[in-house]
């Protein structure tokens, strides 16, 4: 399986990746390449029309997506972000109505939980939802939301009993077209440029009320069970882009030649590549033992989920560091795609939880098992 992604990615992802970087612009062809592939959401299970793919499966198709271009890359983790709430507490009925869709690459499911004043502290959310008859009626802004605009569905948190902090959240599926519904303009980042982040505001938005997902008050647990899962595809596609730089940097220091021979030769230039794969490597094991953890619903997964997220994105972090220095010039320019892989690993350590956050996560699993 792994052979049969890069093959996709090299011959028809990678090629639009520094386009994509430079306009900011959503790489279509790079979707519709994944989409011919059943590669755009592989987790969508069988009896909802998708691949039925596992959870380590999942992860090693964004990691090579990744190696290829990280904005790409959150085509299928975005589509398994988004659809994980539906798969662990929505009805079947709801199921049927919007999985197929994504499967089949009609649509695509992006997550909203953070808010201009709720990032972190997600219980803090503000955006509200009223029942009224045989509806839901919604109220608020969601911000930093990936593929805001492109998607069709989003899952949107709301507040449905305030007052009653967590337990008082649910969870809804909107769609872009119910009215009410409007985006922002993309942010300016630093890197996954081609992938939108936008705004998301909910002004009366009326959803008939068999769109929430799972009982009321039940959102804010189902939103920290889906992150359980879904760090692990982070920590995945930090291990595609640090395995990309690496590719890239162990390449050019064989062929650039210096001091009469080839700059591989040099021990204190072996000693980066070495470290640049042992961190990689443990990454990856780390990466791959959450997602089997994921898979099987282990009691340790939350532990597993955070580590694996927090380890991968810090070492892609160093990993591209390192490979910008092992070109030298050429790695800080735009012909070469070090210096994007660089800036696209430095959001793996903030989404889904910054890694200050996944380390309170992993302390506290710590010492709640020693209790």
């Amino acid at each position: 399986m792994r052979e049969a992604v890069r093959a996709v990615c090299d011959a028809k992802v990678a090629p639009n990746a520094a386009e994509a970087d430079e306009t900011g612009e959503f790489p279509k062809a790079s979707y519709d390449a994944l989409r011919a592939a059943d590669f755009h959401a592989p987790h969508i299970p069988v009896e909802y029309g998708g691949a039925g793919a596992d959870a380590l499966a999942t992860a090693v198709v964004i990691e090579e997506v990744a190696r290829a271009c990280a904005a790409s890359s959150l085509i299928p983790a975005v589509n398994k972000l988004g659809t994980l709430p539906l798969l662990l507490a929505g009805s079947d009925e709801l199921k049927r109505q919007v999985l197929p869709l994504v499967a089949s690459g009609e649509a695509m499911f992006s997550y909203c939980l953070s808010e201009p004043e709720a990032g972190s502290d997600a219980a803090a959310m503000t955006t509200r939802a009223e029942r009224d008859g045989d509806s839901w009626v919604l109220n608020g802004v969601k911000r930093w939301i990936t593929n805001a605009g492109v998607s069709r569905f989003y899952t949107v948190f709301a507040v449905t009993e305030p007052g009653a902090g967590a337990r008082g959240i649910s969870a809804f599926v909107v769609e872009k077209s119910d009215t009410g519904v409007s985006f922002g303009a993309p942010e300016k980042k630093l890197g996954i440029k081609g992938s939108p982040t936008r705004e998301v505001y909910l002004d009366d938005v009326r959803i008939p009320a068999d769109r929430i997902i799972g009982e009321p008050g039940s959102g804010f647990g189902t939103a920290m069970r889906t992150l359980d899962h879904t760090r692990v595809t982070i920590a995945a596609q930090a291990v595609g882009i640090a395995q990309g730089a690496l590719d890239h940097a162990a390449k050019y220091v064989t062929e650039r030649t210096q001091f009469g021979k080839p700059v591989a030769e040099f021990q204190g230039i072996q000693f980066m590549l070495a470290d640049m794969a042992m961190k990689l490597e443990a990454a990856r094991q780390l990466t791959y033992a959450a997602a089997g953890r994921s898979e099987r619903g282990d009691a340790d997964l939350t532990f597993f989920g955070a580590a694996a997220k927090c380890f991968a994105s810090d070492a892609a972090m160093e990993i591209t560091t390192d490979a910008v220095q092992l070109l030298g010039g050429y790695g800080y320019t735009r012909d070469f795609p070090l210096e994007r892989m660089m800036r696209d690993a430095k959001i793996t350590q903030i989404y889904e939880g910054t890694n200050q956050v996944q380390r309170i996560v992993m302390a506290r699993q710590l010492l709640k098992s020693l209790r």
